[in-house]
């Protein structure tokens, strides 16, 4: 008896070293046409231009739905046509109107190029070369344009010419001769060709940074207040465009008949423009 328990014993431990192996099975898988289509896009992508402009600049406001062209791609109104890259290939972009026909003789929105305005380095800084014919030199010869050239009476104890006030953007600025470096530190910036007080009075200003004076001109509408202080008085403008232009485009700072002011700065990001603030004298 106990022979046979041994002896069967010693066969399950054998039966226990054995190792297990899994059955193996062979089938044919089915055809391809048994399966569904897959339904994603293997789509090819290829280079392309990495500053192509995704802003809300070229943003589209979507047709109305059921309208003839609600089902066009890329149809639509810009969300910023001012801002539409490419726009002022043809010409000017008037984001809130026009001042009317400019003092050079180009109707309202027409790009007139004369000069170099105006050039900026890489520093950032708001540099501008003086322009060749300036509105000196137009006002010694006409009647009808204005000008008030800088003098030395005209200077205020600190130095300043004055003071510029935009309410709708909470500015208060001292007006400086000059648009280098030195003069944008201390305020907003006079360009030495342009008039002080009768005619076009023109002005630039960084923004960005610490003395972003004009940061948000971009941002004025029409009829919003703009406020000339200096040793001649005080005149009120209303702005009447606000304006994208080409960075060569100088046709701002010419000299004009009516009373007005014209407020440059940079765009941000945009070396190759400028904004343009127009507003005239109310009353």
């Amino acid at each position: 008896m106990k022979i046979r328990s041994f002896l069967l014993a010693m066969m399950l431990c054998a039966l226990c070293c054995v190792p297990a192996h899994a059955l193996e099975y062979d089938f044919d898988a089915p055809e391809d046409y048994l399966f569904g289509q897959p339904t994603s896009d293997d789509t090819i992508y290829e280079w392309e231009n990495p500053n192509v402009d995704r802003s809300k600049n070229t943003a589209l406001i979507a047709p109305g739905f059921g309208t003839p062209t609600s089902y066009l791609p890329n149809s639509g109104e810009y969300l910023t046509p001012n801002l539409v890259p490419g726009a002022l290939s043809g010409g000017l972009v008037n984001q809130v109107g026009s001042a009317g026909a400019n003092a050079t003789g180009g109707a309202a929105g027409s790009s007139i190029i004369t000069g170099e305005y105006p050039s900026v380095d890489t520093s950032g800084n708001f540099t501008v070369t003086q322009i060749p014919g300036s509105p000196t030199d137009i006002a010694q010869g006409s009647t009808t344009s204005g000008y008030t050239e800088v003098t030395d009476d005209l200077y205020h104890s600190d130095g300043s010419l004055g003071t510029l006030k935009i309410p709708a953007i909470g500015l208060s600025v001292k007006v400086v001769q000059g648009t280098d470096s030195a003069a944008l530190k201390k305020g907003a910036g006079h360009f030495t060709n342009t008039s002080i007080w009768d005619g076009n009075a023109c002005f630039a200003s960084h923004n960005r940074g610490t003395n972003n004076y004009f940061g948000k001109i971009h941002t004025l509408e029409m009829g919003d207040t703009i406020i000339l202080t200096t040793v001649l008085g005080t005149r009120t403008y209303a702005v009447t465009s606000v304006e994208k232009v080409g960075v060569n485009d100088s046709s701002g700072t010419a000299a004009t008949t009516d009373n007005r002011v014209t407020l440059y700065t940079c765009v941000m990001d945009r070396p190759e423009y400028r904004w343009c603030v127009t507003a005239i004298q109310q009353g």
